[in-house]
């Protein structure tokens, strides 16, 4: 009987096998490198020298999130208010959070998920919910007493099974008003059926949840309206205004940017994002220009409407007198910009609340801005603002009246400062903390 001998491989085929060797190969260490970094987030809780430990005084709570530093946003700049102020009142928090692989530091209670980057997304991370729920016997060790998410994507999803797991009560907060927003990233589908999928979505969302936290009463009305019956509470984000507040920074920021010294300075800090309402900004600055023509806008912020309102500001004829700068460190850089603006301006028409106006009054500039949606609760007129019309004419006319007017300029000033220290952090953490205890 004659024995076969073994068929000889092909060139094609020897490359074909080497690639799929190569492909699990590279998936195995891929999934080590996974491995390891959810094991230096579970050793948060099991750490390698022994401490001694300060007894929480009150709640221990964890946080969820699908954005955190150094991813920069309103969401991460709220968990980062709210963390520290109740820590400071006796509170513990953990927060889970995406990892990053540029600017991440590294904070005590911060677990940091593995994550991957969202598709046609370069600023966020997407967390492997398998992950988030892989935490839940180490997490059922620590005996917390409630989750408090904030974004409704991985983090909702996983928030609401382990509250199941842990059998303990599910809270979030209503960040972002998507219905008005997610057109200008979906544009080939009707903007109807995208609003409509969007409230049906959150009210799916929120329905799942023992409670809700809305940041501006327009918030809490945009909810009802969907119909949602989850109990909710308005809490806005505080200040932490002893350490935003800081001394005056050395550097000059005129000079660090090339800015004459008689130029009249409008700022916006914020993400250059489409649903900001920036070219509004730009398409009005003509007519602050015929009045004063040295003056410059300063963009402060990065996103994925950049390159639109680069091209803005040409098509306008503008672009000379505009400026982009990016994220500004908020050690120090971003103070200087604020302190060195003569006006604050701000035009969002979706904002749920706008923390930057009251960062720019905490440093004594005053703001004009529009009063829609959560900027309703925030501003009020005189009280270190000028509140214009949703219309390029009045909005310029109210900017032109305080770059002209020095004296009014300065009093709008003073009354800033005095309005926003009355939204201190420790206060808005105190409201929170009551609704916490109700559940």
């Amino acid at each position: 009987m004659s024995q076969r001998r073994p068929r000889t491989l092909s060139d094609a085929e020897i490359t074909a096998l080497t690639h799929l060797a190569n492909g699990n190969a590279l998936y195995r260490q891929r999934e080590a490198e996974r491995k390891a970094r959810l094991s230096s987030a579970l050793a948060l809780f099991h750490p390698a020298a022994p401490a001694v430990e300060t007894p929480s005084l009150g709640l221990k709570i964890l946080m969820i999130s699908d954005v955190y530093f150094p991813r920069i946003n309103g969401v991460s700049t709220s968990i980062a208010s709210f963390r520290g102020s109740l820590e400071r009142l006796g509170y513990s928090v953990t927060l889970i959070c995406p990892d990053y692989l540029v600017g991440q530091v590294d904070e005590p209670s911060v677990l940091r998920i593995p994550s991957r980057q969202v598709p046609g997304d370069p600023e966020d991370r997407m967390m492997r919910y398998r992950d988030i729920l892989a935490l839940a016997p180490t997490l059922a060790g620590e005996a917390f007493d409630l989750i408090h998410v904030h974004t409704p994507f991985t983090a909702h999803y996983a928030g609401v099974a382990l509250g199941r797991r842990l059998n303990i009560p599910v809270v979030a907060t209503y960040h972002t008003l998507f219905e008005e927003y997610i057109h200008h990233y979906i544009r080939w589908v009707p903007r109807r059926w995208l609003r409509f999928a969007a409230r049906r979505l959150s009210t799916h969302q929120c329905q799942q949840l023992d409670a809700l936290v809305a940041p501006s009463q327009a918030m809490q009305h945009a909810l009802s309206r969907y119909g949602v019956t989850t109990p909710t509470t308005v809490i806005a984000t505080g200040l932490a205004l002893e350490s935003f507040c800081k001394p005056q920074d050395t550097n000059d920021f005129r000079s660090y940017y090339g800015l004459p010294q008689q130029a009249r300075l409008l700022l916006y800090v914020g993400r250059a994002a489409f649903e900001k309402n920036i070219d509004f900004l730009i398409d009005m600055l003509p007519k602050v220009l015929t009045e004063h023509p040295t003056t410059r806008l300063i963009i402060a912020g990065e996103g994925p409407a950049h390159d639109s309102l680069v091209q803005r500001a040409q098509e306008v004829g503008v672009a000379e007198s505009v400026l982009f700068i990016g994220y500004l460190d908020r050690s120090g850089p971003l103070q200087a910009a604020y302190r060195a603006a003569d006006v604050f301006v701000f035009a969002s028409r979706t904002e749920t609340q706008g923390l930057v106006l009251l960062e720019a009054m905490a440093l004594g500039t005053p703001v004009v801005s529009t009063a829609m949606m959560g900027t309703r609760d925030v501003l009020k007129e005189g009280e270190g603002c000028l509140i214009a019309g949703d219309h390029h004419e009045d909005f310029a006319a109210k900017v032109n009246h305080l770059l002209s007017d020095e004296t009014r300029r300065q009093q709008l000033a003073k009354r800033a400062q005095t309005y926003a220290a009355s939204w201190h952090e420790d206060t808005k953490s105190a409201e929170l903390v009551a609704m916490y205890q109700k559940l």
